[in-house]
């Protein structure tokens, strides 16, 4: 395997506070799908090279739907990220998955329509994408999570749902009755890219509440409810920083080539000698080795 160099997407909470992982030197990367969400930060943490980026800016600037997803995966591939740690708030579908608690899903239901979902436009592209997240990297968030002061669930499927508006009460339960876990906005198109760039990708979900399922305590106006889900998420965000680092400082030593490292080898059904030149310049950061 070449060189390991992680890439780390902090959400709402952890975009705010991937400072504290680490500093270094930020970077403007240009792609051939725009300006990432901001600069990519480059530092390193327990000796391997860590790449950082927040997913919606600085100031939170990007609604889930506006997140400039394809350019945020191409500038991590372009600066030779291998691994992405990424992370996301969430609500909760289950009672036993409270607030405060993580969660390393497994399996996506995807309910986008408004977002870009692959880089190959142009191109006849269909990765395999079964396993959402790559087992491996998974694996290690989840052995990491046991010596956790929170609890963290191993499994969960985590409905991804356009927004910006949350659900409404009957779609929390639609949700609950396909035994969805974790309702959010962000894990889709990003998920799909990163297997497309033939990175291994994997999430920490923060949950901050209960979806609108469960009503919320009688008394509890907007304010205090809003105070709490903040609080939640600071909570909860901690224990996701604490988390990721300790999987990067672990990371070299106990990840072994993987078929997301692949994934374009047997995907790419358009005939490439037809691929026209500027369409392989432009793709040349994710898929450039296959040109030949």
């Amino acid at each position: 395997m070449k060189d390991i160099v992680v890439g780390v997407i902090g959400g709402s909470g952890l975009g705010e506070a991937l400072g504290t992982i680490g500093r270094g030197e930020a970077l403007e990367v240009d792609t051939p799908f725009g300006k990432p969400s901001g600069p990519v930060v480059l530092t390193e943490v327990a000796g391997v090279r860590t790449a950082l980026l927040a997913r919606h800016g600085d100031g939170h600037r990007f609604n889930p739907s506006s997140v400039p997803y394809r350019a945020n995966i191409y500038a991590l591939k372009k600066l030779g990220v291998t691994h992405v740690l990424a992370s996301a708030a969430v609500g909760s579908l289950r009672e036993e998955i409270a607030p405060r608690h993580l969660v390393i899903p497994d399996q996506v239901i995807d309910r986008t329509f408004r977002r870009p979902s692959t880089f190959f436009d142009e191109l006849a592209v269909h990765v395999e994408f079964a396993s959402p997240f790559c087992p491996g990297l998974r694996a290690l968030l989840v052995e990491q999570g046991r010596a956790s002061a929170t609890t963290v669930h191993s499994t969960g499927t985590y409905v991804c749902m356009e927004g910006p508006q949350f659900s409404t009460r009957a779609e929390s339960e639609l949700h609950r009755a396909w035994g969805a876990h974790l309702i959010g906005m962000t894990v889709m198109p990003e998920a799909k890219l990163a297997r497309e760039a033939e990175l291994c990708y994997a999430m920490v979900a923060l949950p901050t509440d209960y979806d609108c399922w469960r009503p919320h305590p009688d008394g509890l106006d907007q304010v205090q409810l809003l105070k709490e889900i903040i609080g939640n998420l600071k909570a909860a965000t901690e224990q996701g920083l604490d988390l990721i680092r300790r999987t990067v400082a672990v990371i070299r030593d106990r990840t072994r080539d993987c078929s997301c490292q692949t994934a374009l080898a047997h995907a790419i059904w358009s005939d490439k000698a037809k691929v026209p030149a500027e369409v392989k310049k432009r793709l040349e950061a994710v898929a450039g080795k296959y040109w030949a």
